[in-house]
């Protein structure tokens, strides 16, 4: 799949837009900001480091259809750009309320894929002062995998982590090894989702037919990533968890739960039995746009593009049929938070290690008091 590089920016750039919003707090009391933009949603969390993890001070997270529109005309809307700015805006000024020292924002799918990507990232970083980085496929992979992280049992040989989003799915393979360590054995970059799908086969009223079209579209790809790596028969011999990161996820579990109002700290980490999982995805895609509109974890901003969600996880059922999936509620802002104070604790030891130098050279230059 052709994707476009990630966005450079020159130095002056960056360090005007880390002026902006460090507000010289010391290291002691760094505060990180993770801004993921995707094909269907905006989402940004701020934290602050808690020994080997982080404690989340503010979030936001909104639905902003950027990519509306991308697969059929190769263009983002100007609607769409709209929406997204304004949730951008929000984003801006919660990382400077919050004082954020640390942050990293990102593009994917969409971006990759849209031929005026360039000027939307321009406007974003003129009205927001939000400098967006394009990742690549490869990077959005891992990332997903590091943020889901926490939720891996390692008593597995092998996890697979799959993230369905707006524009494209990902796939990653992962060997277990002792002491909650991993190593990415593959992954994939399947160029659909719900999003996409959606727009290929509809959403509002999905046939029979169409359902099983998009089950195809999925499979195909699926089969590719299986025939690489051999994961149907790991998952036979008992070898393998299976985690899930995305809406689609979270909002079936929410719908299996019965919950009259989504709460992550229900669905984050839940586990949930896949036949019954399976049960909802068929009754989801027969049922029309307004029955869906009413389940309380869906609502209308969902109803169109849940059924297309029900159908990647299908497919992959299909092929990795797992008894048990675990929910995550995280991904890619958990994974570049991590990541981000990973470097930031890095920086601070190199720094301070410096400065025991320097204090050691000044006090060998200096003539010794006599005796």
């Amino acid at each position: 799949m052709a994707t476009t590089q990630p966005r450079r920016t020159d130095k002056s750039d960056r360090r005007r837009y880390r002026r902006n919003f460090n507000n010289g707090r010391d290291s002691s009391s760094d505060i990180f900001g993770a801004l993921d933009l995707g094909t269907n949603n905006c989402r940004l969390l701020i934290a602050k480091q808690q020994g080997k993890g982080f404690r989340v001070i503010d979030s936001f997270s909104r639905i902003v259809r950027l990519g509306e529109g991308v697969s059929l005309t190769g263009q983002l809307s100007e609607a769409a750009i709209e929406r997204t700015v304004e949730a951008l805006g929000i984003c801006a000024d919660k990382m400077r309320r919050a004082g954020v020292t640390h942050m990293r924002c990102v593009a994917t799918e969409v971006c990759r894929k849209a031929d005026n990507s360039e000027d939307f990232l321009d406007r974003v970083r003129i009205d927001c002062g939000i400098e967006l980085d394009i990742i690549s496929t490869a990077e959005e992979a891992a990332l997903a995998a590091e943020g889901c992280g926490p939720l891996i049992d390692y008593r597995h040989q092998n996890a697979l982590v799959f993230d369905i989003g707006g524009g494209s799915t990902e796939l990653v393979w992962l060997g277990l090894k002792g002491r909650k360590q991993s190593e990415v054995l593959g992954w994939m970059s399947i160029p659909v989702g719900v999003v996409t799908l959606t727009e290929r086969h509809g959403g509002m009223q999905v046939s029979p037919a169409a359902y099983a079209d998009m089950i195809t579209d999925v499979c195909q790809h699926v089969d590719e990533f299986e025939a690489a790596h051999g994961i149907a028969g790991q998952i036979r011999d008992g070898r393998v968890q299976m985690l899930g990161t995305s809406g689609t996820v979270t909002t079936l579990a929410g719908v299996h739960f019965g919950l009259e109002r989504y709460s992550r700290r229900r669905v984050d980490g839940a586990w949930l039995n896949t036949s019954a999982m399976i049960d909802i995805c068929h009754r989801l895609s027969t049922s029309d746009y307004e029955t869906r509109k009413k389940e309380p974890c869906i609502g209308e901003e969902r109803a169109d593009l849940v059924v297309s969600g029900c159908a990647i996880v299908e497919a992959m059922h299909s092929r990795w049929p797992v008894k048990k999936l675990r929910v995550a509620d995280r991904g890619l802002r958990e994974g570049m938070l991590l990541g981000m104070m990973r470097r930031a604790t890095r920086d601070r030891r190199r720094a301070a290690e410096a400065a025991a130098r320097q204090r050691k050279q000044k006090a060998a230059r200096e003539p010794k008091a006599a005796t």
